[in-house]
């Protein structure tokens, strides 16, 4: 005896929107990973210029909103920490990984404004610059060189990486030819 199986209505639109919005977040970890290998400049004790690693991370934000940018930042962070452990404790873990990567999905709240991208791709990078300032200070304050003030020396060796990126992937996704793929990749996302 056969049985008919019928897919006419075996997947809800919102189940198929579901999917496509884990497989683009899956697909945006893993170039964020890949990209995070190619370094442009490596810094002494953590941290690097990567070839665009950050923004497909907020690429994420921007296409789907922000919950979905700061759990997919999250998941990256975590993995990051997998990949490449550098713990003192669970706090200090939790700003440098999660909390900081995650930020980067704050991206999502400029989805639908002008120039979206570039302003959720700035709020995205400040975020995980703010996290991890706020780790150097807490966590790692005694590698301040004894006349500076470890506030400024955090800022100063968070921002000397993570604003170099930002800068440089700032004006990447600024081309108009950049721009334009990008905003094709968001409307393929939306069907």
């Amino acid at each position: 005896m056969t049985q008919k199986i019928s897919n006419s209505g075996s997947s809800t639109p919102a189940a198929s929107n579901a999917v496509k919005k884990l497989v683009f977040s899956a697909m945006g970890i893993a170039l964020a990973t890949v990209t995070s290998y190619i370094k442009i400049w490596e810094m002494p004790m953590g941290g690097s210029i990567t070839l665009l690693s950050m923004l497909f991370i907020c690429l994420i934000g921007y296409w789907f909103g922000a919950r979905y940018g700061i759990i997919t930042g999250i998941a990256y962070g975590l993995l990051q920490f997998i990949i490449d452990p550098y713990m003192l404790s669970i706090p200090q873990m939790l700003f440098d990984y999660p909390l900081a990567f995650g930020a980067l999905g704050l991206s999502g709240f400029f989805c639908n404004r002008k120039y979206g991208l570039q302003l959720g791709y700035i709020a995205g990078v400040l975020g995980r610059f703010i996290f991890s300032t706020l780790s150097g200070v807490i966590f790692f304050a005694s590698y301040a060189p004894d006349n500076m003030n470890p506030w400024v020396y955090s800022t100063l060796y968070q921002g000397s990486y993570l604003g170099t990126e930002g800068i440089i992937t700032l004006i990447i996704i600024s081309l108009p030819p950049v721009t334009k793929a990008l905003n094709s990749i968001k409307k393929q996302t939306m069907n």
